[in-house]
């Protein structure tokens, strides 16, 4: 049994494009111009934890619903991830320069911390655990969320051979999850599909553009249940609160991972972040949180020690540097 982080540093986010336009009121009833309600931000609440600020409370979304939020079509790019063993990985993003939010947020962009925790992904070993037993992946603070997109790109590619997956996705902004997560999600699924599926392959008529069909839609979510794949978002600021909830809503997904599959063995944890933040004390929150999963994570399996200590982590995370540090928790039993 082990339960790993790697916390990805940087300093560069890896595109250059422009803030979104202030808010402004679309000129016709395009459904692709309209930000849902649930991307609604507040404005009394920071992004980030800020001394004597409102930080959003946790809150679980629910897939079917922020399904039913999503635009008829979404604009991509692809970004091409060079491997270190020279192989490549091509992770789609949703393009927002058709969305309008009045306020540009960090997580809509992709960061160079995010790239360099897919290579170490990719090259350390961290996905083994998919085809021998369920694999429950934690993503904090995932914004355009490249690292999990990854991980279900190559799961589905271990499909006839591996166990269930979990994904959770966390991010402190709901609109990031409705306007940038998920829509990957559905994308890096479709392009990976389109060739299986003739209602895909007809979404794909328009280049770099999906069509979000009702057919699509419906086979996103076959594909899940019938993968065990199971997709769980959660917004709000790093709190007890919200790792009470991370847990909570885990528990009601492995009961019926357990029970439609008739698993009996426990899911391996892998919990992962690449943060770029400038705040010593969002940073510190930030640790608090990771410090707080691993602490409840060798409580619960009777962990024998870190592999990498969290001394580590704290001291590689203090000042401005780049970089992935990692900690394993060797099961005692």
């Amino acid at each position: 049994m082990s339960s790993s982080f790697s916390f990805g540093f940087g300093g560069d986010d890896i595109e250059d494009d422009s803030p979104p336009a202030p808010a402004s009121a679309p000129a016709g009833p395009g459904p692709d111009h309209t930000a849902p309600p649930a991307a609604a931000a507040s404005s009394s609440s920071s992004a980030f934890p800020v001394p004597g600020k409102t930080q959003l409370p946790p809150t679980g979304h629910d897939l079917k619903h922020m399904l039913a939020q999503l635009p008829s079509k979404v604009a991509f790019s692809t970004l091409d991830v060079a491997l270190d063993d020279g192989t490549t990985i091509a992770i789609p993003r949703r393009e927002l320069h058709d969305v309008k939010t009045g306020v540009y947020e960090g997580g809509f962009k992709s960061w160079e911390s995010s790239v360099d925790l897919v290579k170490v992904l990719a090259s350390g070993g961290y996905l083994d655990a998919l085809k021998d037993r369920p694999l429950r992946v934690v993503e904090l603070g995932c914004g355009t969320a490249l690292p999990s997109l990854a991980i279900l790109q190559w799961a589905m590619r271990y499909a006839t051979e591996r166990s269930p997956l979990l994904l959770t996705l966390a991010d402190y902004n709901p609109s990031v999850l409705q306007l940038v997560t998920l829509p990957n999600f559905i994308l890096a699924w479709a392009l990976e599909r389109r060739d299986q599926s003739p209602a895909v392959q007809e979404a794909f008529a328009l280049e770099d553009e999906l069509e979000l069909t009702p057919e699509v839609l419906q086979q996103f979510q076959d594909f899940l249940a019938s993968s065990h794949i199971s997709l769980n978002f959660i917004s709000g600021g790093w709190s007890q609160e919200l790792i009470d909830l991370l847990y909570e809503s885990q528990s009601k997904l492995d009961q019926q991972t357990h029970e439609s599959d008739n698993i009996n063995k426990d899911f391996d944890t892998l919990l992962i972040g690449a943060e770029t933040i400038y705040s010593p004390f969002a940073l510190e929150a930030f640790n608090e949180m990771v410090f707080a999963i691993l602490s409840k994570e060798k409580a619960e399996r009777g962990g024998s020690g870190c592999g990498g200590s969290q001394e580590a982590i704290a001291e590689e995370t203090e000042g401005v540097r780049r970089g992935v540090v990692s900690c394993t928790l060797s099961s005692s039993g």
